[in-house]
């Protein structure tokens, strides 16, 4: 038996917060009974109507793909932009874990497991996340400290694991700043590099723990292996 919750995210059809709103909702039917409170426990031979649709258990699927610019990280968009799902091909109903910006490129994981997903977006799992700016103007060891002390944004304190500057440019008045995160929050790097006066020109993720996008050219994918997606589980569980 485990929680319905947990159920409708690992059948790939939305995340576990997104369940448990439906939930709350009177959107989900077990046994032709509506369920709209939490705790609720289910099992294999329940029958699961979530929004209308029949919950139907999907093989688990894990993609990386290399994050072109302006593509938007959701499954659909209400202004008709093409989406990272739209860049993938396959029948299971898959997710970005976590976002990128329409114009930051790079590393980006996708499934149908909202139990995977959950764990590698919590801030507890610590997974690194290395991203590469292009920005304006000259870094110095000033800015590396600020960001690596903390720099309040959107009214929250937010630190860099590791800060370095990889490039000077003079001629151009450019930087390359290789920043490492373990939070997720919405422009996060940009907004962290703009409050030490760094505007960002370019931004990649150039790695997702130990995931690169080595050998996939800009908007290409490949399926995980099996021991890559247990080398993450075992990475977020052990923090």
């Amino acid at each position: 038996m485990e929680r319905l919750q947990k159920v409708i995210a690992n059948s790939g059809f939305c995340s576990r917060r997104k369940a448990e709103e439906l939930i709350l909702a009177g959107k989900v039917v077990v046994n032709g009974k509506v369920v709209n409170e939490l705790g609720i426990k289910v099992d294999s031979k329940d029958e699961i109507i979530v929004a209308g649709n029949v919950l139907e258990k999907e093989e688990k699927v894990y993609f990386l793909l290399n994050k072109p610019r302006g593509v938007v990280s959701t499954t659909s968009d209400d202004r008709g932009r093409k989406t990272v799902v739209d860049l993938i091909q396959t029948n299971a109903r898959i997710y970005p874990i976590g976002r990128l910006d329409y114009d930051t490129t790079g590393v980006l994981l996708l499934t149908n497991d909202g139990e995977f997903a959950n764990l590698l977006m919590h801030p507890k799992s610590e997974i690194d996340k290395v991203y590469l700016a292009k920005v304006e103007g000259i870094a110095t060891s000033k800015e590396v400290k600020l960001l690596e002390s903390g720099v309040v944004i959107d009214g929250v304190k937010v630190s860099s694991s590791r800060v370095k500057i990889k490039k000077i440019n003079r001629e151009k008045e450019e930087s390359f700043i290789e920043i490492t995160i373990h939070e997720g929050k919405n422009h996060q790097v940009k907004k962290m590099l703009e409050q030490v006066g760094l505007n960002v020109i370019k931004l990649n993720r150039e790695r997702f723990s130990f995931l690169t996008v080595e050998n996939l050219k800009s908007g290409e994918y490949r399926k995980l292996n099996n021991k890559e997606v247990h080398q993450l589980y075992n990475e977020a569980i052990k923090k």
